[in-house]
């Protein structure tokens, strides 16, 4: 009877492995990812050794942690939110972050032959975590630009705050563009896509109300004629409202 266990015990231990395996050198076990890890994770799903295996998801018990932890902003929060680091440290972190996001976007793009992505929601949600972090990572970098100035006031610097500004202002407005056609995705990902929105948009005009939004009201107001997804619709038309309320130089 012992024996029986024992065996039993190991077997399951054997196909556990087996079915974790693949993942088994990602750094799963630790609680906050560096960039050096993102890379290492980032290199693996990218370029997996078999390309027709199924990529980890959120809705696969046993890769939904990879996933969960690709997309935690609690990764770069613990360091880039730290005010008793130097904002130098916290900058050149996040720019080290902000790269192996840009290569992290393009390890959920595939379509199938309908031209409907494959992994939808994962697409969407690898894009969210770049939003929340770019809020803090061109923030760093206009209070290093200050703080390595003689005049922080100097008509040169305000052009570089301002000049970043305009490009996070254009990332965002490339989340956007990610749904061109609500026919490749799911209902959980347009659901996701309108968090977004409602999440990310609303942080970004709190933090920066007197920037030029013209662009982004553009778009807006061209995606609420396109989308027939309520969420979408009332996310829509929750940032255009609080836009509204921020006067928009010319």
């Amino acid at each position: 009877m012992r024996l029986s266990n024992l065996l039993l015990f190991i077997t399951s231990i054997v196909a556990f492995a087996c079915s974790t395996g693949k993942y088994s050198d990602l750094p799963l076990e630790k609680r906050y990812w560096t960039p050096d890890d993102y890379e290492d994770v980032v290199l693996e799903l990218l370029f997996p050794t078999n390309k027709d295996e199924k990529l980890p998801t959120l809705d696969d018990p046993e890769t939904r942690i990879i996933v969960e932890k690709l997309i935690d902003e609690e990764n770069f929060k613990v360091i880039l939110d730290d005010e008793e680091l130097g904002v130098k440290y916290r900058n050149e972190i996040g720019e080290d972050y902000f790269r192996e996001w840009r290569k992290m976007n393009d390890i959920y793009t595939q379509l199938d032959r309908q031209d409907k992505f494959i992994y939808p929601l994962e697409y969407v949600e690898c894009f969210k975590f770049g939003l929340g972090l770019q809020l803090r990572y061109f923030k760093l970098g206009n209070l290093a630009i200050k703080e390595n100035s003689i005049d922080p006031d100097a008509s040169n610097v305000k052009s570089a705050v301002n000049k970043n500004i305009r490009t996070m202002i254009g990332n965002f407005n490339i989340y956007l563009d990610l749904i061109k056609n609500e026919d490749s995705f799911n209902e959980k990902a347009l659901v996701s896509y309108a968090n977004g929105i409602d999440k990310y948009f609303s942080q970004l005009i709190a933090e920066y109300p007197n920037a030029n939004y013209k662009g982004t009201k553009q778009k807006l107001n061209l995606l609420k004629e396109k989308f027939e997804t309520n969420e979408i619709l009332v996310s829509i038309d929750n940032i255009l409202k609080q836009l509204s309320s921020v006067e928009t130089p010319s």
